[in-house]
């Protein structure tokens, strides 16, 4: 499992592409993953043949993992190397059959896999810890002396304490579970939060808890998966693991909201204007094939406020207590997707036309809607738009996305009694709310931002005169 993103630790694999007996070619989208920030696709760097798939679907594995084999050789060159591959899934059989010198079977995006194949097996050899190559794999491989270290579920013999991560140690805990009694599937024996998940499982039914030890290596990983959606007729609670996109959202919502410290205002404004110029603008045969919706004018009403109040576009730098002022726009839309809410921002919107930022609205919303927004499309916004309005949301107090400065909540457009030229008149009126980092924007700058988003929503010729 490569890094995909910076300072990734894990990954869940979504789906396989290939399976075994497959022919792969460099370059070739063997699976898809979701990380912490998105869900993307990984090449392999190979020519060959998939020998073995380690994981199932649903499976969370750390960077550095071995996920797939691959024999990469001449025919019968890498047949000892899916036993070596599968050595951290504590295979019995493993250690007894000798590694071949040459290429062993390959790690996506890594080359030539060596470490979490022989760590397990090497606990009782400290020297042997070192390995290099797949010689020194074909002298530790077949003695026989280092499976006395391990018993019979594949942990380290009576004694030992269990390697744990504190988070997993703590869900142990939580959950009623002895780490001692768990089948580790980590590199190097740690036991992990699926290991964990499936002792609870099991432990959930009896039936099943006799033969976990001697389960098919992947078994005990695809539990969590399939286990924890489910609802047990009649039960009260259901528990479902934070993983994923989903997981590093509440992490980043908690930190901003107790970072940066939020002040929220509101404007109520009549925008008939604006969705009469929708209209138009759908009928110009100019703009045919364009997406045109009140959002579009929306984001280049907020450009617009952005150039006549250029201060509200900035960051804080904490190390150096300085105010940074960004002279360009990623202009982040919020996005609701099956894995949870995303941010991905559109690059440079400053200095795109109506029709360009049309077209990046749809490629960003498309994409966001597949699940192949890259880590590199959510990174570096500067400001963002969340559009509460198609749920039928008249307002909220957004929080900022972390390193930002402001975040517009746009509510529905709806039609209400509104006083038009001295008259009471069913007119479309919406709300807006804007929520800014009060260390970097005080309350006039705020307020003249919001009110110059809502001047060109009111009059949207102003999209041309303030241009």
């Amino acid at each position: 499992m490569p890094d995909v993103g910076e300072g990734l630790t894990e990954a869940e694999i979504l789906k396989w592409y290939v399976q075994p007996g497959d022919t792969v070619t460099d370059g070739q989208v063997v699976c898809e993953v979701e990380t912490a920030k998105a869900a993307v696709e990984l090449p392999i760097p190979f020519d060959g043949t998939v020998h073995a798939l380690l994981f199932e679907e649903g499976t969370t594995v750390d960077v550095g993992q071995v996920i797939i084999s691959v024999q990469t050789g001449p025919g019968g060159e890498p047949e000892p190397a899916a036993p070596a591959a599968q050595a951290p899934a504590a295979a019995p059989e493993a250690a007894e059959e000798p590694a071949p010198e040459g290429r062993q079977p390959v790690l996506v995006g890594y080359g030539v896999s060596q470490s979490s194949t022989k760590r397990r097996p090497r606990k009782a050899a400290p020297a042997a810890q070192n390995g290099t190559a797949a010689p020194a794999a074909a002298a530790a491989a077949p003695a026989p002396a280092a499976a006395p270290a391990l018993n019979g579920s594949g942990h380290a013999a009576v004694g030992d304490r269990p390697l744990a991560k504190p988070p997993v140690r703590k869900l142990a805990k939580d959950l009623g579970i002895d780490l001692a009694s768990v089948v580790p599937t980590g590199e190097g024996g740690v036991v992990t939060r699926e290991d964990v998940h499936a002792a609870a499982a099991a432990a959930l039914a009896p039936q099943a808890a006799a033969p976990a030890p001697a389960a098919a290596p992947a078994a005990p990983a695809a539990v969590p998966a399939q286990a924890a959606p489910a609802a047990e007729p009649g039960a009260r609670e259901t528990r479902i693991p934070v993983k994923g996109v989903r997981k590093v959202t509440a992490q980043a919502m908690v930190g901003s909201a107790f970072t940066a410290p939020h002040v929220t205002e509101f404007i109520t404004l009549d925008v008939t204007r604006t969705m009469k110029l929708v209209q138009e603008l759908k009928a110009d045969p100019d703009l045919a094939g364009l997406r045109i919706n009140p959002l579009l004018l929306i984001a280049k009403a907020v450009l617009i406020a952005v150039r006549r109040n250029p201060d509200v576009n900035a960051s804080w730098d904490e190390a150096a207590q300085e105010i940074v002022l960004k002279h360009y726009v990623n202009l982040g839309i919020a996005a609701a997707t099956p894995r949870g809410l995303i941010v991905p921002n559109i690059k440079d919107a400053h200095t795109k036309t109506l029709p360009e930022l049309s077209e990046a609205l749809s490629a960003l919303v498309a994409t966001a809607r597949d699940g192949k927004t890259s880590p590199a499309d959510m990174q570096g916004g500067t400001l963002t738009i969340t559009n509460v309005g198609v749920f039928g949301v008249d307002t909220g107090t957004p929080i900022l996305n972390p390193g930002e400065s402001a975040i517009l909540a746009v509510g529905a457009i709806k039609l209400q009694p509104w006083v038009h030229k001295g008259k009471v008149k069913p007119r479309h009126v919406t709300t807006l709310a804007l929520s800014f980092d009060h260390r970097l924007i005080d309350g006039e700058l705020g307020s003249k931002f919001l009110a110059d988003i809502a001047a060109v929503l009111e009059q949207p010729r102003r999209l041309v005169t303030w241009s």
